[in-house]
Protein backbone atom coordinates (compact mmCIF):
# COMPACT_ATOMS: atom_id res chain seq x y z
CA UNK A 1 0.00 0.00 0.00
CA UNK A 2 0.82 3.81 -0.53
CA UNK A 3 0.54 6.32 1.64
CA UNK A 4 -2.21 8.88 1.13
CA UNK A 5 -2.66 12.52 1.06
CA UNK A 6 -4.16 13.56 4.58
CA UNK A 7 -7.49 14.10 3.20
CA UNK A 8 -7.84 11.56 1.47
CA UNK A 9 -6.85 9.59 4.64
CA UNK A 10 -9.55 11.40 6.36
CA UNK A 11 -12.62 10.47 3.98
CA UNK A 12 -11.12 6.95 4.06
CA UNK A 13 -11.42 6.87 8.16
CA UNK A 14 -14.82 8.94 7.74
CA UNK A 15 -16.38 6.01 5.76
CA UNK A 16 -15.24 3.61 7.78
CA UNK A 17 -16.40 6.06 11.15
CA UNK A 18 -20.00 6.22 9.69
CA UNK A 19 -20.02 2.10 9.16
CA UNK A 20 -18.79 1.64 12.65
CA UNK A 21 -21.71 4.01 13.61
CA UNK A 22 -24.70 2.31 11.82
CA UNK A 23 -23.68 -1.14 12.28
CA UNK A 24 -23.05 -0.19 16.30
CA UNK A 25 -26.62 1.96 15.97
CA UNK A 26 -28.08 -1.70 14.96
CA UNK A 27 -26.40 -3.83 17.57
CA UNK A 28 -27.80 -1.70 20.33
CA UNK A 29 -31.35 -1.67 18.98
CA UNK A 30 -31.23 -5.82 18.41
CA UNK A 31 -29.25 -6.09 21.63
CA UNK A 32 -32.29 -4.28 23.43
CA UNK A 33 -34.40 -6.54 21.96
CA UNK A 34 -32.87 -9.66 23.43
CA UNK A 35 -32.32 -8.46 26.87
CA UNK A 36 -33.98 -5.51 27.67
CA UNK A 37 -33.30 -2.24 30.12
CA UNK A 38 -31.91 -4.10 32.82
CA UNK A 39 -29.80 -6.61 30.39
CA UNK A 40 -28.29 -3.07 28.85
CA UNK A 41 -28.05 -1.50 32.03
CA UNK A 42 -25.50 -4.86 33.37
CA UNK A 43 -24.33 -4.64 29.86
CA UNK A 44 -23.48 -0.55 30.17
CA UNK A 45 -21.85 -0.89 33.62
CA UNK A 46 -18.73 -2.89 32.18
CA UNK A 47 -17.93 0.10 29.61
CA UNK A 48 -17.31 3.05 32.14
CA UNK A 49 -14.71 0.70 33.99
CA UNK A 50 -13.46 -0.92 30.48
CA UNK A 51 -12.85 2.58 28.73
CA UNK A 52 -11.25 4.19 31.88
CA UNK A 53 -8.75 1.00 32.13
CA UNK A 54 -8.20 0.93 28.11
CA UNK A 55 -7.02 5.00 28.26
CA UNK A 56 -4.71 4.15 31.09
CA UNK A 57 -3.42 1.70 29.32
CA UNK A 58 -2.68 2.87 25.73
CA UNK A 59 -1.57 6.58 27.37
CA UNK A 60 -1.39 8.39 24.38
CA UNK A 61 1.24 6.31 22.50
CA UNK A 62 -0.90 5.27 19.32
CA UNK A 63 -0.47 9.25 18.44
CA UNK A 64 3.42 8.85 19.67
CA UNK A 65 3.73 6.52 17.31
CA UNK A 66 2.36 7.65 14.34
CA UNK A 67 4.32 10.85 15.06
CA UNK A 68 7.84 9.64 15.35
CA UNK A 69 7.36 6.91 12.48
CA UNK A 70 6.23 9.91 10.29
CA UNK A 71 9.26 12.10 10.83
CA UNK A 72 11.64 8.90 10.83
CA UNK A 73 10.09 7.82 7.44
CA UNK A 74 10.50 11.47 6.04
CA UNK A 75 14.33 11.18 6.69
CA UNK A 76 14.52 7.78 4.78
CA UNK A 77 15.52 6.07 8.59
CA UNK A 78 13.32 3.10 8.06
CA UNK A 79 15.69 1.35 10.53
CA UNK A 80 14.13 4.06 13.20
CA UNK A 81 10.91 3.80 12.18
CA UNK A 82 10.50 -0.28 12.73
CA UNK A 83 12.41 0.33 15.81
CA UNK A 84 9.84 3.19 17.16
CA UNK A 85 7.19 0.16 16.32
CA UNK A 86 8.97 -2.90 18.23
CA UNK A 87 9.53 -0.25 21.22
CA UNK A 88 6.36 1.09 21.72
CA UNK A 89 4.46 -2.73 20.77
CA UNK A 90 6.49 -3.71 23.55
CA UNK A 91 5.24 -1.04 25.99
CA UNK A 92 1.47 -1.57 25.18
CA UNK A 93 1.55 -5.03 24.78
CA UNK A 94 2.98 -5.02 28.35
CA UNK A 95 0.92 -2.23 29.67
CA UNK A 96 -2.10 -3.79 28.00
CA UNK A 97 -1.69 -7.43 29.49
CA UNK A 98 -0.95 -6.06 33.21
CA UNK A 99 -4.32 -3.66 33.01
CA UNK A 100 -6.24 -6.83 31.41
CA UNK A 101 -5.45 -8.82 34.58
CA UNK A 102 -6.21 -5.74 37.36
CA UNK A 103 -9.48 -6.13 35.95
CA UNK A 104 -9.74 -9.43 35.45
CA UNK A 105 -8.65 -10.46 38.69
CA UNK A 106 -9.79 -6.85 40.32
CA UNK A 107 -13.45 -7.51 38.45
CA UNK A 108 -15.41 -8.25 41.59
CA UNK A 109 -14.22 -5.24 43.39
CA UNK A 110 -14.91 -3.10 40.64
CA UNK A 111 -18.96 -4.59 40.54
CA UNK A 112 -18.89 -3.76 44.40
CA UNK A 113 -17.66 0.22 43.58
CA UNK A 114 -20.52 0.03 40.91
CA UNK A 115 -22.83 -1.09 44.22
CA UNK A 116 -24.32 -4.58 41.81
CA UNK A 117 -22.69 -7.59 41.91
CA UNK A 118 -24.18 -9.04 38.39
CA UNK A 119 -21.97 -6.99 36.63
CA UNK A 120 -19.17 -9.30 37.78
CA UNK A 121 -19.37 -11.55 34.72
CA UNK A 122 -19.71 -8.68 32.13
CA UNK A 123 -16.40 -6.89 34.14
CA UNK A 124 -14.56 -10.31 33.49
CA UNK A 125 -15.96 -10.53 29.62
CA UNK A 126 -14.83 -7.48 28.91
CA UNK A 127 -11.34 -7.53 30.63
CA UNK A 128 -9.40 -9.15 27.56
CA UNK A 129 -10.45 -6.88 25.02
CA UNK A 130 -8.02 -3.97 27.26
CA UNK A 131 -5.13 -6.18 25.61
CA UNK A 132 -6.20 -6.48 22.07
CA UNK A 133 -6.97 -3.30 21.55
CA UNK A 134 -4.11 -2.07 23.15
CA UNK A 135 -1.73 -3.92 20.93
CA UNK A 136 -4.02 -3.20 18.05
CA UNK A 137 -3.62 0.21 18.82
CA UNK A 138 0.02 0.20 18.21
CA UNK A 139 -0.43 -1.39 14.85
CA UNK A 140 -3.12 1.20 13.44
CA UNK A 141 -0.31 4.17 15.04
CA UNK A 142 2.68 2.14 12.63
CA UNK A 143 0.63 2.42 9.79
CA UNK A 144 -1.20 5.91 10.56
CA UNK A 145 2.71 7.07 10.88
CA UNK A 146 3.47 5.37 7.22
CA UNK A 147 0.69 7.79 5.82
CA UNK A 148 -1.37 4.32 5.63
CA UNK A 149 -5.24 4.70 6.97
CA UNK A 150 -6.81 2.03 4.76
CA UNK A 151 -5.66 -0.87 7.36
CA UNK A 152 -6.85 1.22 9.90
CA UNK A 153 -10.15 1.92 8.40
CA UNK A 154 -10.72 -2.54 7.46
CA UNK A 155 -9.48 -3.29 10.97
CA UNK A 156 -12.02 -0.84 12.70
CA UNK A 157 -15.11 -2.31 10.29
CA UNK A 158 -13.80 -6.04 11.27
CA UNK A 159 -14.15 -5.37 14.66
CA UNK A 160 -17.23 -3.69 14.53
CA UNK A 161 -18.42 -6.73 12.38
CA UNK A 162 -16.84 -9.60 14.66
CA UNK A 163 -17.70 -7.48 18.05
CA UNK A 164 -21.49 -7.46 16.84
CA UNK A 165 -22.17 -11.43 15.29
CA UNK A 166 -20.06 -12.74 18.14
CA UNK A 167 -21.82 -10.80 20.96
CA UNK A 168 -25.33 -11.41 19.42
CA UNK A 169 -24.27 -15.06 19.05
CA UNK A 170 -23.45 -15.23 22.63
CA UNK A 171 -26.38 -13.59 23.73
CA UNK A 172 -28.86 -15.81 22.39
CA UNK A 173 -26.60 -18.93 23.54
CA UNK A 174 -26.26 -17.26 27.30
CA UNK A 175 -30.05 -15.66 27.81
CA UNK A 176 -31.48 -18.90 28.65
CA UNK A 177 -28.83 -19.19 31.83
CA UNK A 178 -29.90 -15.90 33.00
CA UNK A 179 -29.43 -11.89 31.99
CA UNK A 180 -26.41 -11.43 33.99
CA UNK A 181 -24.67 -14.34 31.29
CA UNK A 182 -26.19 -12.69 28.43
CA UNK A 183 -25.10 -9.16 29.15
CA UNK A 184 -21.29 -10.70 30.08
CA UNK A 185 -21.53 -12.47 26.34
CA UNK A 186 -22.43 -8.97 24.92
CA UNK A 187 -19.37 -7.43 26.38
CA UNK A 188 -16.82 -10.36 25.64
CA UNK A 189 -17.83 -9.60 21.83
CA UNK A 190 -15.31 -6.46 22.49
CA UNK A 191 -12.51 -9.27 22.66
CA UNK A 192 -13.84 -10.86 19.50
CA UNK A 193 -14.00 -7.80 17.80
CA UNK A 194 -10.67 -7.25 18.86
CA UNK A 195 -9.29 -10.17 18.31
CA UNK A 196 -10.97 -9.65 14.26
CA UNK A 197 -9.35 -6.39 14.08
CA UNK A 198 -5.77 -7.01 15.32
CA UNK A 199 -5.80 -10.37 12.96
CA UNK A 200 -6.62 -7.79 10.18
CA UNK A 201 -3.50 -5.36 10.74
CA UNK A 202 -1.44 -8.28 11.81
CA UNK A 203 -2.11 -10.25 8.34
CA UNK A 204 -1.21 -6.65 6.54
CA UNK A 205 2.02 -6.25 8.11
CA UNK A 206 2.84 -9.50 7.07
CA UNK A 207 2.11 -8.87 3.52
CA UNK A 208 4.13 -5.30 3.57
CA UNK A 209 6.95 -6.76 5.73
CA UNK A 210 9.54 -7.67 3.02
CA UNK A 211 9.10 -4.61 1.30
CA UNK A 212 9.55 -2.65 4.33
CA UNK A 213 12.60 -4.41 5.54
CA UNK A 214 13.75 -4.39 2.05
CA UNK A 215 13.92 -0.68 2.00
CA UNK A 216 15.18 -0.84 5.94
CA UNK A 217 18.50 -2.92 4.72
CA UNK A 218 19.22 -0.31 1.65
CA UNK A 219 18.92 3.00 3.49
CA UNK A 220 22.11 4.78 3.89
CA UNK A 221 20.38 7.24 6.31
CA UNK A 222 22.64 6.83 9.73
CA UNK A 223 20.13 5.78 12.67
CA UNK A 224 21.86 6.85 15.80
CA UNK A 225 18.52 6.70 18.24
CA UNK A 226 18.63 4.33 21.27
CA UNK A 227 16.19 2.28 22.72
CA UNK A 228 16.48 4.41 25.96
CA UNK A 229 15.92 7.68 23.60
CA UNK A 230 13.19 6.17 21.94
CA UNK A 231 11.42 5.40 25.22
CA UNK A 232 11.94 9.31 26.52
CA UNK A 233 10.28 10.43 23.01
CA UNK A 234 7.16 8.27 23.72
CA UNK A 235 6.72 9.28 27.00
CA UNK A 236 7.51 12.70 26.83
CA UNK A 237 4.44 12.57 23.39
CA UNK A 238 2.11 10.61 25.10
CA UNK A 239 2.05 11.72 28.44
CA UNK A 240 0.47 15.32 27.81
CA UNK A 241 -1.99 13.48 25.23
CA UNK A 242 -3.17 11.34 28.02
CA UNK A 243 -3.72 14.29 30.10
CA UNK A 244 -5.94 15.76 27.72
CA UNK A 245 -7.70 12.78 26.96
CA UNK A 246 -8.44 12.95 31.24
CA UNK A 247 -9.96 16.64 30.92
CA UNK A 248 -13.05 15.69 29.19
CA UNK A 249 -14.07 13.02 31.53
CA UNK A 250 -13.13 15.18 34.49
CA UNK A 251 -15.47 17.95 32.98
CA UNK A 252 -18.30 15.63 32.79
CA UNK A 253 -17.50 14.73 36.34
CA UNK A 254 -17.89 18.27 37.52
CA UNK A 255 -21.09 18.89 35.69
CA UNK A 256 -22.37 15.99 37.24
CA UNK A 257 -21.93 17.57 40.30
CA UNK A 258 -22.67 20.79 39.81
CA UNK A 259 -25.91 21.03 37.06
CA UNK A 260 -28.34 18.84 39.22
CA UNK A 261 -27.44 20.96 42.08
CA UNK A 262 -27.26 24.99 40.65
CA UNK A 263 -30.63 23.42 38.76
CA UNK A 264 -32.13 22.86 42.35
CA UNK A 265 -31.09 26.79 43.39
CA UNK A 266 -32.77 27.58 40.05
CA UNK A 267 -36.31 25.69 41.54
CA UNK A 268 -36.53 22.50 39.91
CA UNK A 269 -37.14 19.14 42.34
CA UNK A 270 -34.83 16.49 41.92
CA UNK A 271 -36.55 14.54 39.53
CA UNK A 272 -37.01 17.32 37.58
CA UNK A 273 -33.53 18.35 37.37
CA UNK A 274 -32.58 14.87 36.49
CA UNK A 275 -34.33 15.07 33.52
CA UNK A 276 -33.09 18.57 32.48
CA UNK A 277 -29.62 16.79 32.85
CA UNK A 278 -30.75 14.00 30.84
CA UNK A 279 -31.82 16.43 27.88
CA UNK A 280 -28.28 18.33 28.06
CA UNK A 281 -26.33 15.34 28.45
CA UNK A 282 -28.32 11.92 26.57
CA UNK A 283 -29.92 13.62 23.92
CA UNK A 284 -28.36 17.38 22.93
CA UNK A 285 -24.68 16.43 23.91
CA UNK A 286 -24.38 12.85 21.66
CA UNK A 287 -25.82 14.61 18.60
CA UNK A 288 -23.56 17.36 18.13
CA UNK A 289 -20.63 14.71 18.20
CA UNK A 290 -21.98 13.55 14.97
CA UNK A 291 -19.80 15.66 12.97
CA UNK A 292 -16.56 14.68 14.93
CA UNK A 293 -17.07 11.56 12.97
CA UNK A 294 -15.36 13.67 10.42
CA UNK A 295 -12.68 15.87 12.00
CA UNK A 296 -11.47 12.88 14.40
CA UNK A 297 -10.72 10.60 11.13
CA UNK A 298 -8.93 14.05 9.76
CA UNK A 299 -7.28 14.44 13.18
CA UNK A 300 -5.85 10.72 13.26
CA UNK A 301 -4.84 12.07 9.32
CA UNK A 302 -2.81 15.13 10.22
CA UNK A 303 -0.91 14.14 13.05
CA UNK A 304 1.61 12.12 10.99
CA UNK A 305 1.20 15.00 8.03
CA UNK A 306 2.00 17.53 9.70
CA UNK A 307 5.17 15.27 11.44
CA UNK A 308 6.30 14.54 7.78
CA UNK A 309 5.95 18.22 6.97
CA UNK A 310 8.16 19.53 9.95
CA UNK A 311 10.83 16.87 9.85
CA UNK A 312 11.92 17.84 6.04
CA UNK A 313 11.71 21.30 7.07
CA UNK A 314 9.21 21.93 4.55
CA UNK A 315 7.49 25.40 6.04
CA UNK A 316 5.45 25.96 2.79
CA UNK A 317 3.80 22.73 3.31
CA UNK A 318 3.57 22.78 7.20
CA UNK A 319 1.43 26.39 6.42
CA UNK A 320 -0.47 25.15 3.99
CA UNK A 321 -1.55 21.66 5.10
CA UNK A 322 -2.66 23.89 8.30
CA UNK A 323 -4.93 26.39 6.47
CA UNK A 324 -6.32 23.25 4.38
CA UNK A 325 -7.25 21.19 7.61
CA UNK A 326 -8.71 24.19 9.52
CA UNK A 327 -10.64 25.77 6.22
CA UNK A 328 -12.43 22.00 5.62
CA UNK A 329 -13.00 21.83 9.26
CA UNK A 330 -14.98 25.37 8.80
CA UNK A 331 -16.97 24.16 5.16
CA UNK A 332 -17.91 21.21 7.93
CA UNK A 333 -18.84 23.18 11.10
CA UNK A 334 -20.29 26.07 10.01
CA UNK A 335 -23.53 24.43 8.05
CA UNK A 336 -23.59 21.14 10.87
CA UNK A 337 -24.26 24.37 13.66
CA UNK A 338 -26.67 25.96 11.21
CA UNK A 339 -28.50 22.92 10.27
CA UNK A 340 -28.64 21.65 14.08
CA UNK A 341 -29.80 25.12 15.19
CA UNK A 342 -32.72 25.21 12.53
CA UNK A 343 -33.37 21.64 13.52
CA UNK A 344 -32.91 21.30 17.20
CA UNK A 345 -37.24 20.75 17.62
CA UNK A 346 -37.97 18.20 14.92
CA UNK A 347 -34.52 16.45 15.30
CA UNK A 348 -35.11 15.83 19.16
CA UNK A 349 -38.81 14.94 18.35
CA UNK A 350 -37.58 12.28 15.05
CA UNK A 351 -34.63 10.96 17.36
CA UNK A 352 -36.23 11.03 21.24
CA UNK A 353 -39.87 12.07 20.72
CA UNK A 354 -38.77 15.11 23.02
CA UNK A 355 -39.77 18.41 22.04
CA UNK A 356 -37.96 20.10 25.01
CA UNK A 357 -34.55 18.96 24.40
CA UNK A 358 -34.14 20.69 20.78
CA UNK A 359 -34.60 23.93 23.23
CA UNK A 360 -30.91 22.33 24.78
CA UNK A 361 -29.76 21.12 21.27
CA UNK A 362 -30.41 24.82 19.48
CA UNK A 363 -27.86 26.35 21.90
CA UNK A 364 -25.01 23.17 21.96
CA UNK A 365 -25.25 23.21 18.25
CA UNK A 366 -23.23 26.92 18.10
CA UNK A 367 -20.66 24.83 20.31
CA UNK A 368 -19.99 22.54 17.02
CA UNK A 369 -18.05 24.76 15.40
CA UNK A 370 -15.64 25.06 18.52
CA UNK A 371 -15.37 21.68 18.96
CA UNK A 372 -14.34 20.13 15.66
CA UNK A 373 -11.86 23.33 15.21
CA UNK A 374 -10.39 22.49 18.47
CA UNK A 375 -9.82 18.76 17.21
CA UNK A 376 -8.10 20.02 13.98
CA UNK A 377 -6.07 22.28 15.58
CA UNK A 378 -5.09 20.05 18.75
CA UNK A 379 -4.00 17.60 15.47
CA UNK A 380 -2.07 20.01 13.86
CA UNK A 381 -0.54 21.26 17.63
CA UNK A 382 0.23 17.18 17.95
CA UNK A 383 1.98 16.98 14.62
CA UNK A 384 3.98 19.73 15.41
CA UNK A 385 5.66 18.67 18.57
CA UNK A 386 3.60 20.87 20.49
CA UNK A 387 1.40 17.85 22.19
CA UNK A 388 1.02 20.07 25.60
CA UNK A 389 -0.87 23.30 24.16
CA UNK A 390 -4.22 21.78 23.68
CA UNK A 391 -4.27 20.56 26.79
CA UNK A 392 -3.62 23.68 28.45
CA UNK A 393 -5.73 25.96 26.22
CA UNK A 394 -8.31 23.34 26.99
CA UNK A 395 -7.69 23.91 31.16
CA UNK A 396 -8.29 27.09 30.14
CA UNK A 397 -11.80 26.79 28.44
CA UNK A 398 -13.00 23.94 30.93
CA UNK A 399 -12.11 26.63 34.02
CA UNK A 400 -14.26 29.24 32.09
CA UNK A 401 -17.15 26.88 31.50
CA UNK A 402 -17.29 25.66 35.23
CA UNK A 403 -17.22 28.98 36.46
CA UNK A 404 -20.20 29.73 33.89
CA UNK A 405 -22.00 26.68 34.61
CA UNK A 406 -21.89 27.01 38.40
CA UNK A 407 -23.84 30.81 37.44
CA UNK A 408 -25.84 30.48 34.58
CA UNK A 409 -27.33 26.96 35.52
CA UNK A 410 -28.76 28.50 38.66
CA UNK A 411 -30.15 31.09 36.57
CA UNK A 412 -34.24 30.42 36.27
CA UNK A 413 -34.51 31.69 33.03
CA UNK A 414 -31.92 29.63 30.91
CA UNK A 415 -31.48 26.80 33.83
CA UNK A 416 -30.17 23.72 31.68
CA UNK A 417 -29.86 25.92 28.28
CA UNK A 418 -27.07 27.87 30.90
CA UNK A 419 -25.20 25.00 30.91
CA UNK A 420 -25.26 24.49 27.43
CA UNK A 421 -24.07 28.01 26.91
CA UNK A 422 -21.29 27.63 28.88
CA UNK A 423 -20.15 24.62 26.77
CA UNK A 424 -19.97 26.76 24.05
CA UNK A 425 -18.04 29.35 25.62
CA UNK A 426 -15.52 26.88 26.90
CA UNK A 427 -15.24 25.39 23.63
CA UNK A 428 -14.73 28.36 21.85
CA UNK A 429 -11.68 29.65 24.31
CA UNK A 430 -10.27 26.46 23.78
CA UNK A 431 -10.39 26.66 20.09
CA UNK A 432 -9.37 30.14 19.48
CA UNK A 433 -6.48 29.57 21.73
CA UNK A 434 -5.63 26.46 19.84
CA UNK A 435 -6.03 28.75 16.60
CA UNK A 436 -3.71 31.37 17.76
CA UNK A 437 -1.25 28.86 18.90
CA UNK A 438 -1.12 26.98 15.18
CA UNK A 439 -0.85 30.64 13.51
CA UNK A 440 2.19 31.40 15.35
CA UNK A 441 3.34 28.77 14.88
CA UNK A 442 2.70 27.67 11.74
CA UNK A 443 2.41 31.27 10.14
CA UNK A 444 -1.14 30.08 9.25
CA UNK A 445 -2.45 31.86 6.62
CA UNK A 446 -6.31 32.78 7.67
CA UNK A 447 -7.60 33.65 4.63
CA UNK A 448 -11.37 34.74 6.06
CA UNK A 449 -12.95 35.22 2.79
CA UNK A 450 -12.12 31.21 1.84
CA UNK A 451 -12.57 29.97 5.81
CA UNK A 452 -15.38 31.94 6.86
CA UNK A 453 -17.67 34.15 4.34
CA UNK A 454 -18.25 31.47 2.03
CA UNK A 455 -19.44 28.79 3.80
CA UNK A 456 -21.33 31.57 6.41
CA UNK A 457 -23.28 32.87 3.06
CA UNK A 458 -23.78 29.04 1.52
CA UNK A 459 -25.20 28.07 5.41
CA UNK A 460 -27.63 31.52 4.92
CA UNK A 461 -28.76 29.95 1.41
CA UNK A 462 -29.27 26.90 2.85
CA UNK A 463 -30.93 27.89 6.21
CA UNK A 464 -33.57 29.56 3.39
CA UNK A 465 -33.95 25.95 1.70
CA UNK A 466 -34.76 24.55 4.95
CA UNK A 467 -37.24 27.14 5.94
CA UNK A 468 -38.78 27.08 2.22
CA UNK A 469 -39.16 23.50 2.76
CA UNK A 470 -41.02 23.75 6.57
CA UNK A 471 -43.48 26.58 5.10
CA UNK A 472 -45.05 23.74 2.95
CA UNK A 473 -44.80 21.97 6.02
CA UNK A 474 -49.09 21.55 5.71
CA UNK A 475 -48.89 19.72 2.72
CA UNK A 476 -48.28 16.64 3.77
CA UNK A 477 -51.26 16.46 6.44
CA UNK A 478 -53.10 15.65 3.45
CA UNK A 479 -51.83 11.92 3.20
CA UNK A 480 -49.93 11.35 6.53
CA UNK A 481 -50.54 11.52 9.90
CA UNK A 482 -49.15 14.60 12.01
CA UNK A 483 -46.73 12.44 13.80
CA UNK A 484 -45.12 10.85 10.19
CA UNK A 485 -45.47 14.06 8.24
CA UNK A 486 -43.42 15.83 11.14
CA UNK A 487 -40.25 13.09 10.85
CA UNK A 488 -40.93 13.29 7.48
CA UNK A 489 -40.79 16.98 6.70
CA UNK A 490 -37.71 16.55 9.04
CA UNK A 491 -35.93 14.34 7.01
CA UNK A 492 -36.36 16.25 3.69
CA UNK A 493 -35.45 19.41 5.43
CA UNK A 494 -31.90 17.66 5.85
CA UNK A 495 -30.91 16.19 2.63
CA UNK A 496 -32.33 19.61 1.12
CA UNK A 497 -30.25 22.06 3.38
CA UNK A 498 -27.04 19.96 2.27
CA UNK A 499 -27.77 20.08 -1.39
CA UNK A 500 -28.32 23.84 -1.13
CA UNK A 501 -25.67 23.95 0.74
CA UNK A 502 -22.97 21.72 -1.25
CA UNK A 503 -24.85 23.67 -4.74
CA UNK A 504 -23.98 27.30 -2.83
CA UNK A 505 -20.79 26.28 -2.19
CA UNK A 506 -19.59 25.22 -5.52
CA UNK A 507 -21.31 28.28 -6.86
CA UNK A 508 -19.71 30.62 -4.69
CA UNK A 509 -16.04 29.09 -5.67
CA UNK A 510 -16.02 27.40 -2.05
CA UNK A 511 -15.69 24.22 -3.62
CA UNK A 512 -12.34 23.68 -5.85
CA UNK A 513 -11.34 21.06 -8.48
CA UNK A 514 -7.94 20.25 -6.10
CA UNK A 515 -10.52 19.80 -2.91
CA UNK A 516 -12.15 17.19 -5.40
CA UNK A 517 -9.56 15.63 -6.45
CA UNK A 518 -8.43 14.26 -2.78
CA UNK A 519 -11.00 12.29 -2.48
CA UNK A 520 -10.46 8.76 -2.83
CA UNK A 521 -12.14 6.82 -5.44
CA UNK A 522 -14.86 9.46 -6.37
CA UNK A 523 -13.02 12.34 -6.57
CA UNK A 524 -12.49 12.52 -10.75
CA UNK A 525 -16.33 11.34 -11.33
CA UNK A 526 -17.48 14.36 -9.57
CA UNK A 527 -15.03 16.66 -10.66
CA UNK A 528 -16.29 15.47 -14.17
CA UNK A 529 -19.78 16.29 -12.95
CA UNK A 530 -18.70 19.31 -12.08
CA UNK A 531 -17.40 20.01 -14.69
CA UNK A 532 -20.11 18.80 -17.06
CA UNK A 533 -22.56 20.92 -15.20
CA UNK A 534 -19.91 24.82 -14.57
CA UNK A 535 -20.14 24.47 -11.11
CA UNK A 536 -16.32 25.08 -10.57
CA UNK A 537 -15.07 28.22 -9.72
CA UNK A 538 -11.55 27.74 -8.95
Amino acid sequence: MTKQSFLKGAAILTLAGISVRFVGAFFRIVLAMFIGDEGIGLFQMAYPVYSTLLAVSTAGVPIAISKLVAENLARGNYRGAYRTFRVALSILALSGFLISAVLYLGAEYFAGFLTDPLAYLPLVSISPAIFLVTVMSAYRGFFQGQQQMMPTAISQIAEQLGRVVIALLLVLFLLPMGLEYAAAGASFGAAAGAFCGLLILVVVWLRQKKQFMHRLKSQRVKDEENIRAIIYRIFALSVPITLGSLVMPLITLVDLSIVPQQLNAAGFDTIRARALYGQLTGMASPIIHIPTIITVALAISLVPAMSEALALRKNNLVRERSYLAVRMTLLLGIPSAVGLYLLAEPITVLLFNNAEAGQVLAVLSLGVVFLTLYQTTSAILQGLGRTMDPVITLFWGALIKTGLTWYLTASPQLHIRGAALATVIGFGIAAILNVQRVQRLADMPLRPVETLLKPLVASVGMAAAVLSIYSNFDLLHSFLSPSAAEKGVTLVAVIVGALAYALLLFLLGGIRREDLLLLPKIGEPLVRWAEKFHLLRG
